[in-house]
């Protein structure tokens, strides 16, 4: 059988139609694995769907294989009726080679198990991580609630990472670290607390960054990097420590998504998405490093995709904040010709500033039909002023821009390589209730380039698609 032809990698990675945020992202024998709770289009809650996972080659980050559902919610006993969800999950390697898969269901303060002979096979119930006596992790008087494991075994441990911890609740403390034997359930070394939550924070270091939830756990050389979601949730931090059980030092924000604290093309305080809760992690593919992270749509916080950036682990430790983009995994810009999608907006946004997901006046992702139906995902709602963003593509001999819209709206769309920069062309949008595609004379400069299209009149209007077009293109369309 012939190889498949490789791909430009896109943001969100995985296809419109598919929802799985909370990414947990591993390599084995020469593949990235993503495990991460399932979203469905326009659902209701978090989490509604049963565990499913996606793979890739490290060589082809634009290939991603539907390696089908790995662990129905049901299969816990504590769920045969199917009345809880799945929250997010953590995989490891027991000492055995098999894979264990930990887990918390919605409504249940216990860590559950899962386990399978290979990375994306069919788990099978396996048990609860307990104490000596049989009572369970998160059961035991004095237990904090047991929520979004992360794991990370070594030297024939398992070091599980757990906390939820919302601002003015003072009963939570923080993130922290039950050591557990190599039978993968019972524990050796009870919870310590490795880092706060916000109610104790004070002279911490972690003030304004405190702990919320998502704990993720990495080792990098001699150093464990633990990665979380912060009080503000829409930012993935790290902490670092050179043991897995002592208290982590904070080490900064590794992204945001909706871009806070990121000035190299706007002002640090401006949002340049929809942000809400967010959840992932680090992974070395090949020789580079990713965070893997998720952002929202359908204009709910129940709808979530996961998406990845480059990142740089500096000579020091450090890892410095990094952009949200539309080009993620590609290793670079995205080719500047072409039709690209518009779910691939990195930003979103209107002339009134909101950091969090929702409400009737904002532009959002989308896409037809119900969940399920593999529909390509377009941007809804795009009244005046709303801007989406496409970053980043290297740009030569650009000599068109071609928009796919529909919608009942009268006005312009502005096309420009800035946020705030000059308009370079503007397009009319027809009335329309089918897809129309409008072509306009535009000049980019040669060189890499964002794509900002700038919405201004009255109406509501969707966007399909945008094409980058070159004097060759259209020579080629008038033939």
């Amino acid at each position: 059988m012939a190889a498949e032809q490789s791909k430009n990698a896109l943001n969100p990675y995985l296809p419109s139609w598919e929802y799985i945020p909370d990414g947990e992202p591993y390599v084995f024998d020469g593949r990235v694995y993503v495990y991460g709770s399932h979203d469905l289009f326009n659902g209701y809650v978090f989490c509604l769907g049963d565990y499913v996972c996606w793979s890739a080659p490290v060589d082809d980050l634009g290939n991603w294989r539907y390696e089908g559902v790995i662990y129905p919610k049901t299969a816990d006993p504590l769920n045969r009726d199917g009345k809880m969800c799945l929250y997010a999950p953590d995989v490891t390697i027991g000492p055995d080679g098999r894979y264990y898969l930990y887990y918390v269901l919605d409504h249940v303060s216990v860590v559950s198990v899962a386990v399978c002979d290979t990375p994306a096979g069919k788990y099978e119930f396996y048990g609860y991580v307990h104490y000596e006596d049989g009572t369970r992790l998160g059961e035991k008087p004095g237990d904090e609630p047991q929520f979004d494991p992360g794991v990370l075994t070594e030297n024939g441990k398992t070091y599980l990472y757990t906390g939820f911890c919302g601002r003015g609740d003072k009963s939570r403390s923080g993130a922290m670290v039950t050591v557990l034997a190599s039978d993968m359930l019972t524990i050796l070394k009870a919870p310590f607390f490795v880092a706060p939550g916000s109610e104790y924070s004070a002279g911490t270091g972690f003030e304004g960054h405190a702990f919320f939830e998502a704990p993720s756990i990495r080792k990098i050389g001699d150093t464990y990097y633990f990665i979380y979601s912060s009080e503000v949730m829409h930012e993935l931090c790290y902490a670092t420590a050179k043991s897995p059980t002592e208290k982590f030092t904070y080490g900064g924000v590794i992204v945001s998504n909706c871009d806070l604290h990121i000035s190299t093309y706007k002002p640090a305080d401006m949002p340049a998405a929809y942000g809400a809760n967010n959840h992932g992690s680090i992974v070395q593919i090949l020789d580079k490093w990713y965070i893997f992270y998720h952002r929202h749509t359908n204009g709910t916080w129940y709808s979530r995709q996961g998406c990845a950036e480059e990142i740089k682990v500096l000579a020091d430790g450090t890892i410095p904040q990094v952009e949200i983009t539309s080009c993620g995994l590609n290793g670079g810009p995205l080719p500047g010709h072409g039709e690209y999608p518009a779910y691939l907006a990195c930003n979103l946004f209107t002339d009134t500033p909101s950091m969090y997901v929702g409400g009737d006046r904002y532009p959002k992702v989308m896409q037809d039909g119900r969940d399920g139906d593999e529909e390509t995902g377009y941007l809804a709602n795009m009244q005046n002023s709303a801007t989406a963003g496409f970053k980043y593509f290297s740009c030569k001999g650009v000599t068109a821009v071609a928009l796919t819209t529909r919608g009942y709206a009268g006005g312009t769309f502005e096309i420009k390589t800035a946020w705030d920069g000059e308009v370079l062309a503007s397009l009319h949008i027809p009335f329309s209730n089918i897809w129309e595609r409008q072509v306009v004379p535009v000049r980019i400069p040669d060189g890499v380039h964002a794509i900002y299209l700038t919405y201004r009149g009255g109406g509501n209007v969707s966007l399909k698609s945008f094409e980058l077009l070159t004097a060759e293109d259209n020579a080629a369309l008038s033939n």
